[in-house]
């Protein structure tokens, strides 16, 4: 690494902070703070939904997924765009016209407050533990620079200057500052992208690319892998790859607080929809890096021939080794960039929406509300930061524990997208029906990603909470939160048969009014 390219990354982090707190301006109401008064374009909150998704270690992983395979992962990704078809005509409208802070305030009116505080906690230590090991993905490049320069810096050093940079826009700014740095740091990582293909272009052989196409680098759809064990499997990618797309976009208070900040119901929908396609043509693009690389590199494997740790630092490798001079700074700020979509407001509307109302029981006061939610960004802050450093004290490059940290979602999307549907389906369902549901749910999810494995060449299935080995694989992961929400349907539905009287959806039960 020279000179040029550290001064572009340390003008990244430090410009990006600034630029959000300008953007964002005085925050006036708590509403303005957490939802920018609904007056965000939809064309920004498309890019910042694909940028709030959008991780170090997906821009780094994706190219290596068509590097030693095929470019099925695209498939997955249909999947991703028929999801949120369905959650933009199915749970947006129950948002936006509700006029609701959160997600989980359509929860509170249609079950009561157990269940919408129940769902707010869950989404909280969720997205705590998932994007603590997104911070510290984040630190890892950051680190190679530095001992590129001789400096040994800690990780835990590392990722409290770049939670410090994601509070300091997140705290002034509100979401405002959040999605609008989303959607330039997204222009900023796609732009590099780009770069790399082009500097990429210069070095590969003549006829590359029909050699790609005869190794079926190109291929999108598998029809003949395993639909419970291949997560690229076609009827595995449209099915789990649509409801997993359901729950991250539906029931998940990082991508829902996006939406809400738009003008009305139609903005939203025209988001999210967008947002799809941006996100399919994104994977195309990092996929074909792949490929590229796989022609470069001549498909050699990278731990045993390139020296590298694991497969993932082979995009890392070339940017670091091959790309020129300033661009390389350029390509490493992009990847920093689409790590540091800041998760903070979502975190704070939803534990000052949905927790501490009901805790204090009285409504708070605008002043209240705006003082506590920049009170619980900071303190989310800290404890994002806490759980990245141990992340890294505890977990090493290439051990397992980081896969399995990477489908932390996959305990808890089943339950939240469940309870939502619970509501919209069985008009008889009561609270404590559809807590009993909720955690029954994580309690099964658990013992299914941790204990089912599919073993021997017919694939049967067996409980073994050990590792998985050689000779089984685990379930795929596309697939834990359609289980899950079978498993929320099933048993909340049963629940609710125990009621002779309906009651009409989205109408607060009386034992919530009274609270």
């Amino acid at each position: 690494m020279r000179a040029l390219d550290v001064a572009i990354i340390v003008l990244f982090l430090v410009g990006m902070p600034l630029l959000g707190v300008w953007i964002g301006g005085r925050q006036r109401s708590a509403t303005d703070y957490f939802v920018s008064e609904r007056r965000i374009s939809w064309w920004v909150v498309c890019v910042s939904v694909v940028s709030a998704e959008t991780s170090t270690l997906t821009v780094l992983s994706v190219p290596t997924i068509a590097y030693g395979g095929t470019m099925t992962f695209l498939s997955l990704a249909i999947g991703y765009l028929i999801g949120r078809v369905v959650v933009s005509f199915v749970l947006l409208p129950k948002y936006i016209a509700g006029n609701l802070v959160t997600a989980y305030g359509f929860l509170g009116k249609r079950f009561g407050s157990g269940l919408q505080g129940t769902a707010s906690v869950t989404f909280l230590v969720t997205r705590l533990l998932a994007d603590g090991l997104r911070l510290f993905a984040t630190a890892i490049p950051v680190k190679v620079v530095l001992a590129a320069y001789g400096v040994d810096a800690s990780y835990w050093a590392i990722v409290v200057v770049l939670g410090l940079a994601m509070v300091v826009y997140s705290f002034l700014g509100g979401v405002r500052a959040v999605v609008w740095v989303d959607a330039i740091q997204m222009l900023w990582y796609v732009l590099g992208a780009i770069a790399v293909i082009v500097v990429l272009s210069g070095k590969l052989p003549a006829g590359w690319f029909d050699s790609a196409v005869d190794a079926g680098k190109f291929q999108v759809f598998d029809l003949s892998a395993s639909p419970f064990t291949s997560p690229y499997a076609i009827l595995t990618a449209f099915i789990g790859g649509a409801v997993l797309s359901m729950a991250s976009h539906g029931a998940d208070q990082l991508i829902v607080q996006r939406l809400m900040a738009t003008q009305d119901v139609r903005a939203s929908q025209k988001a999210l929809i967008a947002s799809g396609v941006v996100v399919f043509l994104q994977f195309a693009l990092f996929l074909f890096i792949g490929v590229m690389l796989w022609a470069f590199y001549k498909g050699v494997s990278p731990v045993k021939d390139l020296g590298l740790n694991n497969n993932d630092e082979l995009f890392a490798n070339f940017i670091v080794k091959d790309m020129p001079s300033g661009l390389s700074g350029f390509v490493i700020a992009g990847i920093l960039a689409a790590a540091l979509s800041s998760s903070l407001g979502a975190l704070a509307s939803s534990t000052v929406t949905d927790v501490v109302q009901r805790v204090v029981r009285r409504p708070l006061r605008e002043a209240e509300l705006l003082k506590q939610g920049r009170l619980w960004t900071v303190v989310w802050a800290g404890l994002l930061i806490v759980c990245a450093g141990l992340f890294a004290s505890f977990t090493k490059r290439g051990n397992p524990i980081v896969e399995q940290g990477l489908s932390i979602a996959g305990f808890t999307y089943g339950a939240l997208l469940g309870a939502f549907l619970l509501g919209l389906l069985f008009r008889r369902a009561r609270q404590t029906d559809a807590v009993v549901a909720f955690v029954t749910t994580v309690v099964v999810m658990a013992l299914v990603i941790l204990g089912v494995r599919f073993v021997g060449p017919d694939a049967s299935l067996a409980i073994d909470f050990s590792a998985a080995t050689a000779t089984s694989k685990v379930l795929a992961y596309p697939w834990y939160t359609p289980l899950g929400v079978l498993v929320t349907l099933i048993v909340g539905g049963l629940l609710s048969l125990r009621h002779r009287q309906d009651l009409p959806p989205e109408v607060e039960p009386a034992s919530a009014r009274a609270a």
